[in-house]
């Protein structure tokens, strides 16, 4: 009994000391920004914050930046928009040796904090690094690792900062802010242009634009402090600068290639169609089971979910979720006159399309381009089918 209470004392102690640690007048506080990776996943880059005090040995990073995979529900609350992300803590030399290792620029911005304030916001990290306050709702454009840094600077310095638009500063939607980290080209630039609606394509605020890491990086270059008009940032370092490396060409893999080669798939047999007088019913039903399917999805998306880019999606109008409905028209031997209006609807719909894209009220992904050419071909060639 009397082990019991004395390690339980020593926990009580220790757990104390932890809480209560108390900066001295060599530590220093600053924001490390790192570059974006090769996967999706890791291509907005990341920030975290780093405490340094070498007089009582301790070098920590706070992140924003945690997710469980193994967490219930993961998959499916990640596609509701009710994923939790965390506050996470390591020890500095292991998170600069991890992002060494994947070969991603690590850059320093030590902050020019008075010594209550860097003691006020490390003990904001310690309180909210506790369990029951270490989660919370990730939204991609207003609450991730990036916003969260922000968020706690102006916190410590009861919102005193003063954000002046960085030199190379422009204008931009949150459309553009995110194809600029990623190749156009790509299946994670479609997806992305595939799921988020017309809502993103709004120019984005200037100090919005800090919802990506880099960006949390060049304002707070240029930031002040509106009671001495110091500036925000003491130093700038390079902690590890990325090396060069070859990168492959992967168009053959790419969406407009492959899709493109969908798309001359269904020019073809199109082609083929109208030479013979006939109808491929095989393709037909594929085209109006895909578009369908992604047009549900897309619905869910706006609609029965919490993510706040989806809406205002005119991916609807050739993902249209009705095909699904009406595909038991395509089986039958006469079809149906409402159904060639319909054929017509979806002409018309690929049309508003296209003028939604040039007056710029929804962007959509290049990838798409030779898709729509090949729907656009194959619907009029239906209406003439079943008008002959």
């Amino acid at each position: 009994m009397q082990k019991t209470l004395k390690l339980f004392f020593i926990f009580l102690c220790f757990t104390s000391y932890a809480q209560d640690i108390i900066l001295s007048e060599q530590a220093k506080i600053s924001v490390l920004t790192i570059a974006p990776g090769t996967s999706l996943n890791d291509a907005f880059g990341h920030n975290a914050f780093r405490i340094q005090d070498p007089s009582i040995n301790l070098d920590k990073t706070y992140d924003y930046g945690r997710f469980d995979f193994e967490a219930p529900n993961f998959y499916l609350n990640f596609a509701k928009g009710k994923l939790n992300y965390a506050l996470g803590q390591s020890n500095f030399y292991d998170f600069l040796r991890f992002y060494i290792y994947q070969n991603r620029t690590v850059e320093e911005q030590v902050l020019n904090l008075s010594q209550s304030e860097k003691q006020q916001l490390y003990d904001f990290l310690i309180n909210n690094y506790k369990p029951e306050n270490r989660n919370y709702l990730y939204d991609f454009f207003f609450d991730n690792c990036a916003t969260k840094i922000k968020d706690v600077v102006n916190h410590t310095l009861n919102n005193q900062i003063h954000f002046e638009t960085p030199d190379t500063f422009e204008n931009a939607s949150f459309r553009a802010l995110i194809q600029n980290n990623l190749n156009r080209n790509s299946w994670g630039s479609l997806g992305i242009d595939i799921a988020l609606g017309s809502v993103i394509d709004k120019t984005a605020p200037a100090e919005d634009h800090m919802f990506l890491p880099k960006n949390i990086y060049s304002f707070f270059n240029k930031a002040t402090l509106k009671t001495t008009n110091q500036a925000l940032v003491k130093q700038s370092s390079v902690l590890y600068k990325q090396k060069d490396t070859t990168k492959s060409s992967a168009f053959f893999t790419s969406p407009l290639f492959i899709l493109g080669i969908v798309s001359l798939l269904i020019i073809f047999v199109t082609y083929k169609d109208y030479r013979n007088q006939s109808q491929s019913k095989w393709l037909d039903i594929a085209l109006f089971a895909i578009t369908g399917i992604i047009g549900v999805l897309l619905l869910l998306l706006w609609f029965a979910t919490n993510h706040t880019g989806t809406h205002q999606n005119y991916n609807l109008l050739w993902a249209f979720a009705l095909n699904l409905v009406v595909i038991g028209q395509l089986y039958k031997t006469k079809v149906s006159a409402w159904f060639i209006r319909y054929i017509k609807l979806l002409v018309i719909l690929l049309c508003l399309l296209t003028l939604h894209w040039i007056i710029g009220v929804q962007v959509f992904a290049i990838g798409l381009i030779p898709l729509m050419m090949a729907l656009f071909i194959r619907y009029i060639y239906l209406v003439y089918h079943y008008t002959h």
